[in-house]
């Protein structure tokens, strides 16, 4: 072991890019199978396997050829339900390719059938979700309309209260003459627009 940190990390550092070479070619040179796992002091992974292998693969055949088991009962149901979704993901990649029409010419009449039948479901179905986004659609309408009608009411009664209110002014105006209008701001003031009640200049 080196003691100088920094000479065992340069070390280690040229020592495993030669094994990693080594590695790479003696798997090109030779047509070997190759799998190198290296951990640094740190606890840093390094690995390399051959092109055309995995590192599971080349381990499980170490596991079979040495009769070391490198897997307990817990990996190997998980390795296990991992090949089950994986299965279950590509009949249902080819599920969807015959649901478009594809890949049909070796599929028996029966299986024809049941592939009609769910597309005529799910098209049931899409009719039924798009009828309730239209009703949807129409309520939501129904209830813009109402309240844009009840805004118009609303803005009409308050036409008509300030229309009346002026009407009022107009009158108390009228009837007190020159001395009611000259006690109301200039800007509330109302003149009479008939011509026969104009003031005598």
């Amino acid at each position: 072991r080196i003691e100088n940190s920094t000479n065992r990390q340069v070390t280690f550092s040229k020592r495993r890019a030669g094994i990693l070479k080594k590695a790479r070619e003696i798997g090109v040179l030779c047509d070997a199978e190759v799998g190198v796992v290296i951990f640094s002091s740190a606890g840093k992974l390094y690995d390399y396997c051959s092109p055309k292998t995995t590192l599971s693969r080349i381990l499980e055949k170490y596991q079979t050829n040495s009769g070391k088991i490198l897997w307990d009962e817990k990996h190997k149901s998980l390795s296990a339900e991992i090949d089950r979704v994986k299965k279950e993901n590509d009949n249902m990649q080819i599920e969807l390719r015959h649901m478009k029409g594809e890949d049909l010419n070796s599929l028996q009449p029966m299986e024809l059938i049941a592939i009609e039948e769910a597309l005529q479901n799910g098209q049931t179905n899409l009719r039924d979700k798009q009828m309730d986004h239209w009703r949807m659609h129409r309520r939501n309408e129904k209830m813009l309309e109402d309240e844009h009608k009840l805004l118009a009411f609303r803005v009409h009664q308050q036409d008509v209260e300030l229309s009346g209110g002026m009407r009022e002014l107009e009158l108390a105006g009228y009837h007190h003459g020159r001395e009611f209008t000259s006690q109301m701001p200039f800007t509330f003031r109302v003149q009479p627009s008939h011509p026969n009640l104009q003031e005598d200049k």
